[in-house]
């Protein structure tokens, strides 16, 4: 029995429960990286502004669903769905956007198309290490196991997306395309966020039906993502 044990063993064993899905899944990513592996000094600095985006949405996110609550009852199907959307997955899939693009959109190792999924990739399951240990320390083992197969791979696969379309903004922004490039930028943020905010309204509702549309939304982005992160990384091209 876990209470049992010193206080500073369980501490150790949750904090691994929490955190060994995302390394689990970088090592996945970094591995797909098959023509130049990325520094991995930088892709260390992307984790740590996955914990700095965190932070910021944690502060952003209170504020919203403050300011919402004074037009939208609590609890309603309405406040939600706008919470979902409009203020979790804007804020969360926003804040990971501003500092993925602060720190990799001119670093000279953004040279491959894959790239950019592995650098998205890193800041959201930076995001979702950090989120995942108040989650887990609060909430107890159940709930790590839990999150490790919902959350943490369905942060890795708002980033895949979003990571697949950043790389072509850096293809048109290197081609001078200046339309492509801001029609992929824009594309990158908003499917993450549609995908997050479907994710989490469904989650969130409590109806059979929500329960039906999440885990077949759950199922078919994870099979989507899989096959879209092995064919970029077989068809990796330079940007």
């Amino acid at each position: 029995m876990l209470m049992q044990l010193p206080s500073i063993v369980v501490v150790v064993i949750y904090l691994l429960a929490a955190l060994l899905p995302a390394l689990f899944l970088m090592r996945y990513i970094y591995r797909k990286d098959t023509i130049e592996k990325e520094p991995k000094g930088m892709l260390v600095g992307l984790v740590f502004l996955g914990v700095a985006a965190a932070v910021v949405a944690v502060i952003l996110e209170t504020l919203g669903i403050n300011l919402l609550s004074l037009y939208l009852e609590e609890g309603s199907p309405a406040h939600t769905i706008v919470m979902a959307f409009l203020v979790v997955a804007v804020v969360e899939e926003g804040a990971k956007f501003v500092f993925l693009l602060w720190r990799t959109w001119r670093d000279p190792n953004f040279n491959f198309r894959f790239d950019g999924i592995v650098y998205a990739v890193f800041v959201s399951l930076g995001f979702a290490a950090f989120e995942n240990i108040s989650y887990v320390m609060g909430y107890g083992l159940v709930t790590a196991v839990a999150r490790a197969l919902l959350a943490i791979p369905a942060h890795m696969g708002f980033a895949v997306f979003m990571g697949y379309f950043y790389a072509r903004a850096k293809r048109c922004h290197d081609e001078g395309n200046v339309a492509g490039k801001r029609r992929n930028l824009w594309a990158g943020f908003l499917v993450a966020v549609l995908l997050h905010g479907f994710y989490d309204a469904c989650a969130l509702m409590g109806t059979l039906l929500s329960l039906l549309l999440f885990l077949a939304f759950v199922i078919a982005m994870y099979i989507i993502v899989i096959r879209l992160v092995k064919k970029e990384s077989k068809t990796d091209t330079p940007v």
